[in-house]
């Protein structure tokens, strides 16, 4: 299918396209495209005015800040997947990049198109949150950081307003164990099930496509907290959660898949 009409704006800068975004209702931010394009065929996204943000090269950097590292919204996942800086100060995040799709969306797609995308069969928001992201959101009003664990509220619905853009990640370093596992028929596909672990002194485990948003598996959180085996912790992976039923798997499958991926997770992050 085709997409709507729509119309096109191409922003010069970061106060640019916020000032369009507030001057024109239902405008939508295009980066990489790999998330609103294929929604926009669909007829499931028909925005009024596509504000293309991928020439904004003030938002593609990756920046030591002394105990964080800083991500440019526009940073592209080859990138991150590649950066001698984040392989060393948080590695976790190279890895996961590397699992995004294959090398053309890896070349295109931007962290900041993920995150901003809330869709909780996504690999990167799920490793924002075992990071405890801390996220840069500039509006009309100006700048706010929302941590990774208030962002995602709905199904590809994030407190962002929409005349807002995010701007910037920030990951603190850490010099723990970490893991991801990810359950996958191609290597290109969407995670059937994904997770992922960090061990810096507190253990954190978020999940992918195990509800509507990615989501951190608290119970298993507060079950290692309580002293619990790692075998006993990953048995509460699907605790209080509603798996979604798809052409994939079931929800039951989900279930089962979250506990095997969780268990390998914190075995190999805790190791």
């Amino acid at each position: 299918m085709f997409p709507a009409s729509f119309d096109y704006a191409k922003a010069n800068s970061v106060a640019d396209a916020v000032s369009i975004l507030t001057s024109v209702d239902d405008a939508k931010l295009l980066a990489g495209g790999h998330s609103l394009l294929p929604l926009m065929k669909l007829r499931l996204a028909t925005p009024s005015m596509l504000v293309d943000i991928g020439s904004l090269s003030e938002l593609s950097y990756i920046e030591d800040k002394g105990d964080y590292v800083a991500i440019g919204a526009l940073t592209r996942h080859h990138d991150i997947q590649n950066s001698r800086l984040l392989k060393s100060e948080v590695p976790i995040l190279p890895y996961v990049a590397s699992q995004v799709g294959d090398p053309q969306v890896r070349h295109r797609g931007t962290i900041g198109g993920s995150i901003s995308h809330g869709d909780g069969a996504s690999d990167l928001p799920a490793a924002a949150l075992a990071l405890d992201a801390r996220l840069v959101l500039v509006g009309p009003t100006g700048e706010r950081v929302i941590p990774a664990t208030e962002f995602f509220v709905g199904f590809l619905e994030t407190v962002m307003s929409p005349d807002e853009l995010l701007t910037e990640v920030r990951v603190s370093k850490f010099s723990g164990g970490w893991s991801f596992q990810k359950f996958n028929r191609r290597a290109q596909d969407w995670a059937i099930v994904g997770v992922a672990a960090v061990n810096d002194g507190n253990t954190r485990v978020s999940l992918v496509n195990m509800g509507p948003t990615p989501l951190r598996a608290s119970a298993v959180e507060e079950a290692l907290m309580g002293g619990a085996s790692i075998e006993a912790a990953s048995k509460k992976a699907s605790e209080g959660l509603d798996p979604p039923e798809d052409l994939n798997a079931s929800s039951r499958y989900r279930r089962h898949l979250a506990e095997v991926l969780t268990r390998r997770a914190l075995t190999e992050a805790l190791g």
